[in-house]
């Protein structure tokens, strides 16, 4: 197996995990969550430690692992601490507001950007240039917040556009005469 497959996943107080076959259930504080483990790959509950084995020694099985126990583990962070996505807008006029689940953008265009926020997400704006974008799953927390990233990109010239908190934008030189 790879190195982080051999790796247990220690299950924190107030989470309960169910194996159902090759579908593994997470509960607790933050929801509950359900992970489909691949068929070559084994799902192993051992008291309060969670891990996977391989059902054959395949070299395919073995690089399935080292996947399924990383998703494992972020379904088991995500329902005890859950995840979140920070964003900031630079730019003249550049704001959001978080309505219900909708996110009213105002991002230069002719036109406000409304995105629909999935369920299972939150989006919440302590001000008008921060974004913060929160849930259970890795996966659709990143997703979202790729997505509104995705709108209005941050330019290289000026800066301006929605970045991650602590991203580097590599700034180029104007055009000189």
């Amino acid at each position: 197996m790879s190195r982080v497959a051999k790796q247990p996943i220690d299950i924190p107080k107030g989470v309960e995990v169910t194996i159902t076959g090759q579908s593994v259930s997470a509960k607790g504080p933050k929801g509950q969550e359900t992970v489909d483990v691949h068929e070559s790959v084994l799902p192993v509950l051992d008291g309060a430690v969670l891990g996977v084995s391989t059902a054959k020694p395949d070299s395919k099985a073995l690089a399935m692992a080292g996947t399924m126990r990383s998703l494992l583990n972020n379904l088991v962070v995500g329902v005890s601490t859950g995840f979140e996505k920070k964003l900031e807008l630079r730019g003249v006029g550049y704001r959001a507001q978080a309505q219900g689940n909708a996110l009213n953008l105002t991002l230069g265009f002719s036109h406000p950007v409304v995105h629909k926020v999935p369920e299972g997400v939150k989006v919440e704006t302590p001000s008008q240039t921060e974004v913060i974008v929160s849930g259970t799953n890795k996966q659709i927390v990143g997703q979202v917040a790729a997505d509104i990233r995705g709108y209005r990109p941050p330019e290289p010239y000026k800066g301006k556009g929605v970045r991650y908190v602590g991203e580097y934008v590599a700034m180029k030189e104007a055009k000189k005469k």
